[in-house]
């Protein structure tokens, strides 16, 4: 199994900090604590992808753990929480990088307004998390709530289509 994704080195704040403070973690549910522990270092291998700067990752991804604390309930309660947590992830990104390049700078993948475009961000983060992150068929299928036949179909599909514009 292929898992090259940068190791966490804190949960983050936003104040800048990299450690939630106590009562922070004691408010934390155990269960969104184990899916944190679970999903960060590979959320913020991805942000790493559009933000190179590491610090402007994490505080990235931390924003987007801190938006899914505020829904937390209704993701847990939803039919897949991997796949609402990673909408969340995708969407706190990809206004960042909106803010970042400005409304000229936005791809197509990156306003999943249209169900192609929807399809052609899915395939690009698929395309990131196998190819630049280095993560299997199964822990793609994990990080964004799939199962691995789709994702594996998807991946050879993005690859066909795609591998020209990389």
């Amino acid at each position: 199994m292929t898992d090259r994704h940068v190791p966490s080195t804190g949960l983050g704040s936003p104040d800048g900090s990299t450690e939630l403070d106590s009562s922070e973690l004691s408010a934390m549910p155990l269960e969104f604590a184990a899916f944190r522990e679970l999903h960060h270092p590979r959320y913020l291998s991805y942000a790493r992808v559009w933000f190179h700067e590491p610090a402007q990752a994490a505080a990235i991804v931390e924003q987007a753990f801190r938006a899914l604390a505020g829904v937390w309930r209704e993701v847990l309660g939803s039919p897949n929480p991997a796949a609402a947590a990673w909408q969340i992830l995708r969407t706190t990104v990809a206004e960042q990088i909106a803010h970042r390049d400005g409304p000229a700078g936005r791809t197509a993948s990156e306003r999943p307004d249209l169900p192609e475009q929807r399809s052609a961000a899915m395939d690009e983060d698929l395309a990131i998390l196998h190819y630049v992150v280095g993560l299997a068929t199964p822990e793609i299928a994990d990080v964004v709530g799939s199962d691995s036949a789709s994702i594996a179909s998807q991946l050879r599909h993005a690859f066909r289509h795609e591998a020209a514009d990389w």
